[in-house]
């Protein structure tokens, strides 16, 4: 096997531990795979589609406004994967209820981007008009943590 079919497998594997851990709310496997260099980009055109560049960044700016808009714990299945080299993409399904009472049940498209065997980016395509309209803005999601 070359060193990028090794790589290949490596990160599918990274990705398919993850996604078990997600599914039964476990984040600290998904916490524990983050490069410190990591960086988020959520596209498309809501509030909350922006590029977090730092893992302190990304915990402190999308993780936290983001987790604390949940009831229970939030929950993502992966459906499919493809892996090469140094990305793998990954089809999920998400699974929680806000406090404010809707479902934030997500789909999602991730590409996820490996060094060193630790993620170093994550591209998220997802339904925008969903978290628009379940989340409220990020923007606001913000200003509840400071308020």
């Amino acid at each position: 096997m070359s060193a990028d079919t090794n790589s290949t497998e490596a990160n599918r594997a990274i990705v398919k531990r993850i996604f078990d851990a997600m599914a039964m709310g476990d984040r600290s496997v998904f916490g524990a795979a983050l490069h410190p260099d990591f960086a988020w980009q959520a596209t498309g055109s809501a509030s909350w589609s922006r590029r977090w560049e730092g893992l302190d960044t990304v915990r402190r700016d999308l993780f936290r406004p983001l987790f604390a808009l949940f009831e229970g714990q939030y929950r993502s299945r992966a459906t499919r994967m493809i892996a090469e080299g140094n990305l793998v993409v990954v089809e999920v399904q998400g699974d929680v209820r806000t406090k404010r009472g809707g479902r934030y049940d997500n789909q999602y498209c991730l590409i996820c981007r490996f060094t060193d065997g630790k993620m170093i980016e994550l591209i998220e395509y997802m339904d925008t008009a969903l978290i628009d309209r379940e989340l409220g803005t990020y923007e606001q999601a913000m200003a509840a943590l400071e308020g």
